[in-house]
């Protein structure tokens, strides 16, 4: 288990993850993220907190306990890897093991090399690797020391969006492989933080505003601003009972919307999430049951390959995810009026 407590001036947060857990530190640059990923490594000192790996304690503000970087066993993947690129694949995973005599360090390499399907590029030089295999290399070298905890920051960072799907998966199955350690791994994007943890502890302004799978972030989020993040469109408006368990929102700019649930009345934002929201001609002679209906212009349609985003310029922007084929049938194009509509149930209200 890894605790960790950390105040300084950038970050104020708290986390902890358990043996074979793998939490993904999400959110926007200058989140924090990456200070407290060094602040686990040793790599900054706060002013602070507390970090704890099972019983060892690396650092505890109150008493001025602090364990250097080099004593921690900590695993470190850098986002461009830092391999050696004079050394080959095996060298450069039994170089955190110079202490061991030549024989005993090429033996762990190509044990490791083995574990993650590379022993059959263990004598090749590192410029020769792949994206992948390199990424692999990393992986190996930081579990070397057999780490107590190994960290990530921003693994995907160097890949094109082309290959970052599978990537994702790939590591997420490596990760797998290793259920004795603690793992945390920064990323900015939530997909990636899905398809690599267990949960996401997503940080805004230093802080940890809310932790959960990404499935539940999606579907219950804490603020606006998580909405926001996982890929939710975010109105703001005033909220007002409606009685029969329906909440009313005014939008800002005009319009309204509902909400199933309880809110308290005052400011609110509503979010929705794009592949809930259905896309008709803006006069249709029958407008579907959905009780949420936004009139506005096409403003752009980017194919995304599978799905289609569709923007809508509205009082307040909105985004729709739909097929091609729905984009054929409505011809739908910069500039043509359509109405986006989407149920009360879909619809999400929290306090802003």
């Amino acid at each position: 288990m890894l605790s960790v407590e950390a105040r300084t001036e950038i970050v104020d947060a708290a986390l902890e993850v358990g043996a074979g857990q793998t939490l993904a530190l999400a959110g926007p640059s200058g989140a924090g993220k990456t200070t407290l990923l060094r602040i686990i490594a040793g790599l900054t000192r706060p002013a602070d907190g507390r970090v704890v790996v099972g019983e060892d304690v690396w650092l505890d503000g109150a008493t001025g306990t602090f364990v250097t970087p080099e004593e921690r066993r900590c695993g470190y993947v850098f986002q461009e890897h830092a391999l050696f690129g004079h050394l080959n694949a095996w060298r450069n995973v039994a170089y955190p093991l110079r202490s061991l005599p030549r024989r005993a360090r090429r033996a762990r390499a190509l044990a490791l090399l083995d574990r993650f399907g590379l022993a059959a590029r263990a004598d090749a030089p590192v410029r020769e690797l792949s994206g992948g295999e390199r990424q692999r290399v990393a992986l190996a070298r930081a579990l070397a020391r057999e780490p107590r905890v190994l960290l990530l920051d921003e693994p995907l960072s160097a890949l094109d969006p082309r290959t970052r799907a599978v990537a994702a998966r790939e590591l997420a199955a490596l990760l797998a492989a290793v259920p004795e350690v603690p793992v945390v791994l920064v990323t900015h994007d939530i997909e990636d933080a899905a398809a690599m943890s267990d949960r996401v502890a997503v940080m805004d302004g230093g802080r940890v505003v809310q932790v959960g799978t990404a499935a539940e972030l999606a579907a219950r989020p804490a603020t606006a601003f998580v909405a926001d993040f996982t890929g939710a469109v975010v109105l703001a408006g005033v909220a007002r009972a409606a009685g029969h368990g329906l909440v009313v929102v005014a939008l800002d700019g005009g319009g309204e919307v509902q909400a199933v649930g309880d809110a308290a009345p005052g400011p609110v934002a509503v979010s929705v999430r794009p592949w809930e929201i259905t896309l008709e001609p803006a006069d249709a002679a029958t407008p579907g049951s959905a009780r949420n209906r936004v009139v506005g212009p096409v403003a752009s349609v980017v194919d995304l390959g599978g799905r289609v985003r569709v923007a809508i310029a509205s009082p307040q922007p909105l985004v729709a995810e739909v097929t091609s084929a729905a984009v054929a049938e409505l011809g739908l194009a910069p500039g043509v009026q359509v109405a986006a509509s989407w149920k009360a149930t879909a619809t999400r209200v929290t306090a802003r």
